[in-house]
């Protein structure tokens, strides 16, 4: 079905078809070239970062911190089940087992009240996800992990320009991972980066990242030649992949602005059905700066949000949910997660509906998707 509104509709904003053109001229395509390293530089200065890694994907990302935290399959690995199946993937392809927590009411991020519950003895990492670039309470989840002397990898997918009490999101923890998906808000169709916050991880990062060879050593003159020294990946994004990632990135307080502006009219619209009980806005915590990533409403139940959904579609408007409960599908129910596990999980998921939201959208086509969503409110 074509809709009228797409749920999201990619956008090139700057110099995205200079540079793509500039890197086919050069003659230099493969990764790790001139357009990653500035893409990289960019990061680290954004962001404040140690080390900024452009990956293929932030699945690859994810990929790499695992093996960063020596997970294999004596380990357990804390994260949420209200997550893309990236995330504990990268757990379980170690053999490390994913142990779910619930998130909490009003961010819908892992509730970290519930986290020292769940820690054992095998408990390697705690992997918080910033749901729709709004932080998870990043303070206690480190100090915990300290106490405890565990990894704390932060999948920022969602929250490239976002803060917690004044940090970039993907700089807090030792490890952080990026998306640049063409859902995203900062794209390249496919891409993402891994930042390394913790110095001590910084060698073995490039070494997985480049095959398990030493090679970004050998051309910083650091080693005579290189070879084979340890696993790896081949997780370099292309020059090309890069070329377009960089004008977006050159432009993220732009995209940044206006994806804030459609936010914010959104949240204004949906005031009054937030006050009467028809629907429940999103929650921002006063200490974090989001970056607009979704803008989603909560139902009163399941079928609600299916109806909403329906209307939207006979408009020709694309809304829809997300995450389906990880600890709910096949793989999840093998660690032995049954219904009523993760009871606000599994409540928030059934009722979640997100609205079409991207840099392009203009404010008349969400004018007819907010009139949509009232006409259905009543």
């Amino acid at each position: 079905m074509e809709y009228r509104i797409p749920f999201n509709r990619p956008s090139a904003v700057g110099r995205e078809r200079e540079y793509v053109l500039e890197a086919i001229d050069s003659g230099r395509l493969s990764g790790d070239g001139p357009f990653g390293k500035r893409c990289e530089a960019l990061l680290e200065e954004r962001c404040a970062a140690h080390r900024a890694l452009v990956t293929a994907s932030c699945s690859g990302a994810l990929d790499l911190a695992a093996v960063l935290c020596d997970l294999d399959g004596e380990a357990e690995v804390i994260l949420p089940s209200y997550t893309f199946t990236s995330t504990a993937n990268s757990v379980a392809r170690t053999g490390a087992r994913p142990v779910f927590v619930d998130i909490r009411e009003d961010t819908l991020n892992l509730d970290e009240r519930l986290v020292e519950a769940a820690l054992t003895d095998r408990t390697r990492a705690i992997w918080p996800i910033h749901y729709a670039g709004v932080s998870c309470e990043m303070d206690p989840i480190l100090e915990l992990a300290r106490d405890r002397g565990l990894r704390v990898v932060e999948d920022a997918a969602q929250g490239v320009g976002s803060l917690y009490r004044g940090r970039p999101l993907g700089t807090i923890g030792d490890l952080g991972t990026f998306s640049f998906h063409e859902t995203k808000n900062v794209v390249s169709g496919e891409g993402g980066a891994l930042i390394v916050n913790a110095p001590d991880l910084t060698t073995r990062a490039e070494v997985l990242r480049e095959k398990g060879t030493n090679r970004a050593q050998f051309f910083r003159g650091e080693v005579d030649k290189y070879t084979w020294v340890d696993v790896g990946y081949s997780e370099l994004a292309s020059e090309l992949v890069s070329a377009f990632l960089l004008a977006q990135l050159e432009e993220v307080d732009r995209i940044t602005a206006r994806r804030r502006h459609l936010w914010d009219r959104y949240h204004a619209a949906f005031a009054d059905a937030d006050e009467k009980g028809a629907a429940r806005r999103p929650i921002v915590p006063d200490h974090c700066e989001h970056n607009a990533h979704i803008y989603y409403l909560l139902l009163p139940d399941e079928a609600a949000r299916n109806a909403m959904m329906d209307a939207f579609r006979q408009k020709g408007i694309l809304a829809v949910f997300h995450y389906l409960p990880l600890h709910l599908a096949p793989v999840g129910r093998r660690y032995g997660y049954r219904e009523g596990s993760l009871p606000v999980t599994e409540d928030l998921s059934g009722r979640l509906l997100r609205l079409p939201l991207f840099f392009g959208l203009t404010d008349a086509e969400q004018d007819d998707v907010i009139a949509a969503a009232l006409g259905f409110l009543g």
